[in-house]
């Protein structure tokens, strides 16, 4: 009886060995997670492409002298003023046709080219700044003698001289005196703009300029001789606005007026009348006047004379 039961016991093991193994044959094998150290990665299949991202125009300049890069909230024309520069001469570099279309991390040039003139004689045709106002035409009257415009005649020409006044040469004229007082080569003597009195005096995070009262249609007159860089509403916070360039380091600015009588390009001389004082863009009558020197906002009471 005891080797019978033997016997059975070994065929009962048997079998549970044999149930334990097809069970573990039926199980899934697990899977090893594989690393990929080839240095690629394979898309899986079905996703969709990926475009290849194009660095913006001018970012291999970003970060050098000359150079600025957009901001969220800039625009062309804040960027020029805060440059000292002519949006359209930085479009012209830049190679811009669209001032509107720029983008936030793109590089621009901000100073002229090597053997480029920072101010441009003709400038290219290139679409208006957003918010440009319509200007008033500039009639004969509001040109100041002396200024050379387009299309005017050629002087006649005078009389060839006689032989009795060729004979002997005229004594050459003596030098002009040198000024009493010389200023550096980009210096400048400014006049106001107005005779307005003050209401607000310069503050460099504040008020950027000064703010002079008057009434509305007050004349507007040029600080000193420029090129009309900017005429138009398409700077925030300054209403119709004109914006002069006198050299190479300095701009002015003449902010709220309710009418702009010069246009873009046009040479104005010290003391032109050059728009009417109103309030656009502002809470009262005034006229917002700045100085900027290599674009950076200076106190206009240091360089105006004392009333």
């Amino acid at each position: 009886m005891a080797g019978i039961a033997n016997r059975f016991g070994l065929v009962a093991a048997s079998v549970v060995v044999a149930a334990l193994a097809a069970c573990s044959s039926n199980k899934a094998p697990s899977r090893v997670p594989v690393e990929d150290r080839s240095g690629t990665m394979t898309k899986p299949a079905g996703a969709p492409a990926v475009p290849d991202v194009k660095p913006l125009p001018g970012a291999e300049n970003a970060g050098k002298p000359g150079y600025y890069t957009i901001r969220k909230g800039d625009s062309l024309m804040r960027i020029a003023l805060d440059t000292g520069q002519a949006w359209r001469d930085i479009a012209r570099w830049n190679g811009i046709d669209n001032p509107n279309q720029i983008e936030v991390g793109q590089v621009l040039r901000v100073v002229p080219p090597v053997g480029a003139a920072a101010v441009s004689a003709a400038a290219p045709a290139i679409a208006e700044p957003p918010g440009v106002a319509v200007t008033r035409p500039v009639t004969s009257s509001s040109v100041t003698p002396g200024t050379v415009t387009q299309g005017a005649a050629p002087a006649a020409s005078a009389p060839a001289p006689s032989a009795a006044a060729t004979a002997a040469p005229a004594p050459a004229p003596a030098p002009s005196p040198a000024p009493a007082a010389a200023v550096g080569e980009d210096e400048l003597v400014f006049i106001w703009p107005t005779n307005g009195v003050l209401l607000a005096g310069f503050d460099e995070a504040k008020n950027k300029g000064l703010d002079l009262a008057g009434k509305p249609g007050d004349p507007v007159l040029a600080a000193a001789d420029g090129r009309v860089v900017y005429a138009g509403a398409g700077l925030r916070g300054y209403g119709n606005l004109v914006i002069l360039k006198h050299n190479n380091t300095y701009l002015t600015a003449y902010a709220h007026n309710q009418t702009l009588l010069v246009k873009e390009d046009q040479s104005v001389r010290k003391g032109q009348k050059i728009a009417e004082m109103g309030n656009s863009d502002a809470d009262r009558v005034k006229l917002h006047f700045e100085i900027r020197r290599q674009g950076k906002p200076v106190d206009p009471a240091k360089y105006l004379p004392g009333r």
